[in-house]
């Protein structure tokens, strides 16, 4: 599908330059003479590389729709994780790799989803948040919990994080599969 080269969006895929392309960040810039154009960070998402491209509204792009389907994660052997449809049943084995920082984050059984370009896998999202325990972490000094700091914290898949001072090892908590960062206490 052609867009406008300036509706291009963060999140969106383009094809550019004979690839496929995520826009990371955009920019509208008017200069005080030339016409208006939008600058684009872009990341390649065969590779990994990195591009910043101009592009005037005048211009048209292709923009790609990736296929998205859920599979069941069963388990990781060296670089290869197997995943499994759980309507057919059907196992598919993709790069370690395409989940990229999110990887530690992986649990047996867990719903990924997959997005895919004619029948290439090209990553794989994991779910927003994940439960997990925290392994350990220092415990509260008193007197320093009316304070909002954070403390530091050794998630059980071997991830730092910061966790509010009532948390103690061997409590389950939530985080964002993104950043690693904390959002709540696990309700057991």
């Amino acid at each position: 599908m052609k867009i406008n080269g300036n509706a291009i969006r963060p999140g969106n895929i383009i094809e550019h330059k004979g690839g496929l392309w995520r826009a990371v960040r955009t920019q509208h810039t008017q200069p005080g003479k030339g016409g208006a154009y939008l600058q684009v960070e872009l990341k390649n998402l065969r590779d990994g590389t990195k591009l910043n491209e101009r592009f005037r509204a005048q211009e048209d792009v292709e923009r790609v729709r990736l296929d998205q389907q859920d599979y069941q994660f069963l388990y990781e052997e060296g670089e290869l994780l197997t995943l499994m449809d759980a309507e057919s049943y059907e196992q598919i084995q993709v790069a370690k790799d395409l989940v990229g920082d999110s990887a530690p984050f992986l649990q047996e059984g867990m719903t990924v989803t997959v997005e895919s370009h004619e029948g290439e896998a090209l990553g794989i999202e994991l779910p927003e948040s994940v439960v997990v325990t925290v392994a350990d972490t220092e415990p509260v000094v008193k007197g320093q919990t009316a304070a909002s700091s954070y403390k530091p914290a050794m998630l059980d898949n071997g991830v730092r994080t910061t966790v509010p001072p009532h948390i103690d090892s061997g409590t389950r908590i939530v985080v964002s599969t993104a950043d690693g960062s904390y959002v709540e206490r696990a309700k057991d």
